[in-house]
């Protein structure tokens, strides 16, 4: 019998497989590249991975769970921390390894699906905010506290809005398709964010 994944934090038969566990990822990534979340079935998965299904349902409870492990392996690897020196070199630059991230590519196809997934999936809807927008936000917090502890924002800025004000503009034009995301475009956005902290506008008081 061959070793099979358990759940995340359980010990149930043998120990987890790494091996099988890249092996289902990979076929994941594969096929949400090749068809797409809404097209994507577990049994697709399997037989590419070379697995039985009891071995993906045993760690991912729903599709969008098992799709959102393998765009993170994809997506969080093209967001590494950014340090330009000043808080719209910061802002632009996070924001630019973002659109090269998503823009017309497979991850950002994959990211638009997991959205659309997440307002009826309750489980992933819990493991987007946890495991994508909670570590990408706290990592990029850090461009704004830095811009605080060299005295270029008010010290009681809301971080919180900066980000949104930065990311919101972006995943409006992603998941609308309206308008295209450019070098233009996001210069604009951080200027315009950085300009705004800094006049106090983002300031709590």
């Amino acid at each position: 019998m061959s070793s099979e994944i358990s759940p995340a934090g359980a010990t149930r038969g043998r120990p987890r497989s790494d091996e099988v566990d890249k092996a289902i990822l990979r076929a994941t990534s594969e096929l949400l590249s090749e068809r797409g979340l809404d097209a994507m079935t577990i049994e697709d998965v399997a037989a590419r991975a070379g697995v039985g299904k009891s071995s993906i349902y045993r760690r991912w409870p729903t599709k969008g769970t098992l799709a959102l492990d393998a765009f993170l392996n994809d997506f969080l690897a093209q967001q590494p921390p950014v340090d330009d020196g000043t808080l719209k070199g910061d802002l632009q630059e996070a924001l630019t390894l973002w659109s090269s991230a998503v823009v017309g590519t497979p991850t950002g196809r994959a990211l638009v699906a997991l959205v659309a997934e997440a307002q009826h999936d309750h489980v992933l809807a819990q493991g987007w905010i946890e495991r994508v927008m909670t570590p990408v936000r706290e990592q990029h917090r850090t461009m704004v506290v830095r811009a605080i502890e060299r005295g270029e924002i008010p010290a009681d800025s809301d971080i919180d809005v900066i980000m949104d004000l930065l990311y919101g503009a972006a995943y409006h034009r992603l998941l609308q398709g309206h308008l295209s995301i450019t070098p233009e475009f996001i210069e604009l956005v951080a200027r315009m964010v950085a300009e705004g902290a800094k006049s106090g506008a983002a300031s709590s008081h």
